[in-house]
C-alpha cells in the first residue's frame, strides 16, 4: 500500500509539473526584474556557493539558497535571482562558476538541482525553472530561478540530507522558519489533504480497534 501510494504521488506531482511547464508564461528580461527591487516574491542573492567576503566556498551560502527556494515553494511561489546584489546590480556568478568542473550555465544548473535534491527532495528539485542572462554589471552570467507553489509541503534537510527537517515560508520580503506548532498549523491550512489519515493509517486503526481481545470467547 505504501509503495502504491508513493507511486501515485509521484505520478500526480509529475503531471502537475508537466502541466505547469506547458503553460509557462513569457518572462521579462532579468535586468528589468532586478530593477523592481526585492519583495515578497522576488529575492536577490549575490552567490549560491562562494562567500564573497572570504572568497571561499561556504556551505552556509548553499543553505541560504536552498531555504529560499523551499520558502517560495511553500508559499505562493516567487523568483530568486542569483548573481545579483542587494541594489539590483547584475554582478554575475563568476566566483561560483570557478568552483565547477566546467564553468558554464549547464553545469551550474546541475549543481543547483543536485543541491535541492539532497536538501529538499527529488520532487521539489524538479519544480523550479531556470534561465540565464549576461551580467551587465560584472562578469559571466546571472541566473533566474522561477519557483511555483508546491503541491505538497517541502522540508529543508541539513547538509548532505542529514539532520532534522525544517519548514520555511515567506513572510513579507523575508524567509522564516516555522516552529513545530506553527508548521503543523500552516501545513493543515495550506495543504489540508496532507493531514488527512492515509489509507494505511486507517487500516491500522481499524485493526487496532476491532481486533478481538486475547481472552475473549470464540
Amino acid at each position: 500500500i505504501c509503495a502504491f501510494a508513493t507511486a501515485v504521488g509521484v505520478i500526480v506531482l509529475t503531471s502537475a509539473v508537466a502541466a505547469w511547464l506547458q503553460h509557462e508564461p513569457e518572462l521579462e528580461p532579468i535586468a528589468e526584474a532586478a530593477r523592481r527591487g526585492e519583495s515578497e516574491r522576488l529575492e536577490f542573492k549575490s552567490s549560491a556557493r562562494v562567500n564573497l567576503r572570504t572568497g571561499k566556498r561556504d556551505d552556509a551560502m548553499e543553505t541560504i539558497t536552498a531555504k529560499t527556494v523551499a520558502a517560495f515553494l511553500n508559499s505562493r511561489g516567487g523568483t530568486l535571482l542569483l548573481g545579483v546584489d542587494d541594489e539590483g546590480h547584475l554582478i554575475g556568478l563568476g566566483p561560483d562558476y570557478t568552483t565547477l568542473r566546467h564553468e558554464d550555465a549547464d553545469r551550474y544548473e546541475l549543481f543547483l538541482r543536485d543541491l535541492w535534491r539532497v536538501r529538499l527532495g527529488a520532487n521539489a528539485a524538479a519544480l523550479p525553472r531556470l534561465d540565464f542572462a549576461p551580467a551587465a554589471d560584472g562578469d559571466g552570467e546571472v541566473c533566474r530561478i522561477t519557483v511555483p507553489p508546491s503541491p505538497a509541503p517541502v522540508y529543508l534537510s541539513g547538509p548532505k540530507g542529514k539532520g532534522g527537517r525544517e519548514l520555511w515560508v515567506r513572510a513579507g520580503n523575508s524567509t522564516q522558519r516555522l516552529e513545530v506548532d506553527d508548521a503543523v498549523a500552516y501545513v493543515a491550512q495550506r495543504w489540508p489533504r496532507e493531514v488527512r489519515p492515509t489509507l494505511r493509517s486507517r487500516f491500522g486503526a481499524y485493526l487496532l480497534y476491532h481486533r478481538r481481545p486475547a481472552d475473549a470467547p470464540e
